[in-house]
């Protein structure tokens, strides 16, 4: 799609010279830079003030071995980040301020950086020469995320200050041209067999492929003086962008959960706006329609204020990129988008001020457009789209409302798909339902990264398993991982009164559930009685009483066996679940939660109900009414 529309000849007419790349203003462009509006100049100066003592922690060979030795990722990562967000911060602080007084500070931050052994990180290191190796090694230099991110935040920084740094000394700069050249641009040009590139269809890409491309394109357009290098990686790049574009349905949904739209799609548009800005608008791929319909996935997934959908590993609160979320929307003229920016910009500012604290700047590929848009996004206003009905026909996820542009009242989203799909949960049928913006029954989410994560081991974790979403377990037996455990007979219906997704989830399970059909229904009913309905009908191979269906909730609950009802709590409201209590009995398991990843979002603790079978059968059906207050 991409490649196709600009060859090398093209590419090689379109793109700006080494000399000539100026998305923005630099920081010995005094006039320009200081006409930024002084709160923004005084919120940056003041955040790089404290770190004009900053000690660079070391990074011990023993913490990236953590990886290998128990799992532990976060200790090592959390030293790598800090490095890298107090030296993003300084630069913007010296760039505003102009005056010297961070220099030191910033060549201190890269020399320690560029002394480092591997940009990356140990869950990414996957050297050839040794596998599972505690350490990496220094003659295979591996592009991963975050060397490709470090290598941004060089670039940039050389591109803003190479000024002032060559006053101080011209090795500076040299130095970061050495280091980037070894570590990114050579490799990229030379190996073809980075999984992420999708060249050579190792394994399906994900949001890898547009986050390392935006930072290998960056660390090109600034860095590299060769035309005919720059004009061949641009070439590459789009290769490369084509194959995460062929794992995208026409419906442009994000099947790795809403979370990593900030970084497959919304990378995606850091690519563009590089190619757009190194040819002057020329390399101009907005009209594309699938381009388009990645961009609008971030609003069909929101639900209200900082939640969204969050199916697969994607948390269900959300700080999305709001600045280029606005900045995407004015690129392909869709006014929601834009809408949804602003929106979202405003909430967090709003969030910023009732937690003071530090400022981590988002990556400065990401933080100048911001800047130099400061103004505009200050002084615009706009609400959510709030989209009534969604149907992401590839995904086989539908959301629905009860009104459009109102976030009060019912909200309901369910999937179909299968069990390989991108940073994959066991999770076939499952639904959400939202009371006016708030959770009622959710999607658990994921912890926090360990090596178990991403290794054969992935489903022994609990947040993986059907047995912790939305699901039935038969048999003893929940849904298995693998592109054949699948949805079958998906069909979406839309009308004004109703939205509905049935399904026959059966396939999800392994033959030993003994599950012959199971046709599970997810409807919002809308009107002055708006209710959500999940219905199941079943049949077994055999006679079982060991049938039970789960419902995860955050909310505090009371269960009433004899009516047929849990009475849920989110906020200040009351909803009842009414279910057939002559067929099942509920009863509530508490969930203490630890992770700090999960607690962030859903607190101390949750709760599983558990609707299991009175009696023994081979067929019948499961269904339960989500009804506001408790009117039948």
């Amino acid at each position: 799609m991409l490649k196709e529309k600009y060859d090398e000849a093209a590419i090689r007419d379109l793109i700006c010279d080494y000399r000539d790349f100026h998305p923005f203003p630099k920081g010995d462009e005094r006039q320009l830079v200081e006409g930024l509006p002084d709160c923004l100049q005084k919120r940056w100066i003041e955040a790089g003030k404290r770190y004009l003592d900053f000690s660079w922690p070391p990074l011990p060979a023993v913490r990236f071995m953590d990886f290998k030795r128990n799992g532990n990722r976060s200790e090592f990562e959390k030293l790598h980040f800090k490095r890298r967000n107090v030296l993003a911060t300084l630069v913007l602080a010296e760039y505003m301020e102009g005056k010297g007084r961070f220099l030191d500070q910033i060549i201190n931050g890269i020399w320690a950086i560029c002394e480092e052994t591997f940009w990356g990180v140990p869950a990414h290191n996957y050297v050839s020469g040794y596998p599972d190796a505690p350490l990496p090694d220094v003659n295979e230099p591996i592009i991963d995320l975050f060397a490709g991110e470090t290598a941004g935040l060089l670039c940039w920084t050389y591109y803003l200050l190479k000024s002032q740094l060559d006053k101080v000394t011209p090795l500076i700069c040299r130095r970061i041209e050495t280091e980037v050249k070894r570590r990114i641009l050579d490799p990229y040009m030379e190996r073809d067999d980075f999984w992420w590139m999708g060249l050579l269809s190792i394994r399906p890409v994900n949001n890898w492929n547009p986050w390392c491309n935006s930072n290998c394109l960056t660390a090109f357009l600034i860095i590299e003086k060769d035309r005919d290098r720059r004009v061949k990686a641009v070439r590459k790049a789009l290769e490369s962008l084509d194959a995460f574009m062929a794992v995208y349905h026409d419906d442009g949904g994000c099947d790795e959960g809403t979370s990593y739209w900030g970084r497959a799609g919304a990378s995606l548009f850091d690519c563009l706006e590089l190619l757009f800005w190194a040819s002057g608008g020329r390399i101009n791929f907005y009209n594309e329609p699938l381009v388009q319909q990645i961009g609008r996935y971030i609003y069909r997934a929101h639900i209200h204020d900082e939640y969204f959908i969050n199916f697969a590993d994607g948390g269900a609160r959300v700080a999305i990129a709001a600045s280029l979320v606005y900045r995407y929307g004015q690129r392909i003229g869709d006014q929601r988008l834009v809408d949804m920016g602003i929106s979202a910009y405003h909430l967090q500012a709003e969030k910023r001020k009732q937690y003071a604290g530090e400022i981590v700047p988002a990556s400065l590929l990401r933080q100048l457009p911001e800047i130099f848009i400061y103004e505009k996004l200050q002084n615009k206003k706009a609400r959510p789209p709030y989209v009534r009905d969604v149907w992401l026909d590839g995904l086989q996820v539908m959301a629905a409302r009860e009104r459009e542009g109102d976030y009060k009242g019912f909200y309901l989203a369910a999937k179909g798909g299968h069990n390989s799909e991108n940073h994959n949960h066991n999770d076939v049928g499952q639904f959400i339902v939202y009371y006016s913006g708030l959770p009622v029954i959710i999607d658990v989410g994921v912890e926090t990264y360990t090596a178990k994560t991403f290794s054969s081991a992935r489903y022994e974790i609990w947040t993986m398993q059907s047995n912790y979403h939305n699901l039935p377990t038969v048999n003893g037996f929940g849904q298995q991982p693998g592109i054949e455990y699948r949805a079958r007979n998906v069909v979406y219906k839309k009308e004004d009164n109703t939205a509905e997704l049935s399904l026959d989830i059966s396939c999800a399970y392994p033959p030993e559930a003994g599950i012959k059909k199971w046709i599970r229904r997810c409807t919002l009913h809308r009107g002055d009685l708006a209710f959500v309905e999940i219905n199941d009908d079943f049949e077994l191979n055999s006679m079982s009483d060991d049938i039970m269906v789960s419902l995860m909730v955050p909310c505090e609950n009371s269960i009433d066996n004899e009516k047929g009802i849990v009475y849920l709590r989110p906020g200040d409201v009351e909803l009842s679940v009414c279910f057939d209590s002559s067929i099942y009995a509920c009863e509530g398991e508490y969930i203490s939660i630890t992770d700090e990843r999960l607690s962030h979002v859903w607190g101390s603790h949750i709760y599983r109900l558990v609707f299991r079978a009175k009696r023994v059968m081979d067929k019948g059906s499961w269904n339960i009414k989500v009804k506001a207050n408790t009117a039948d």
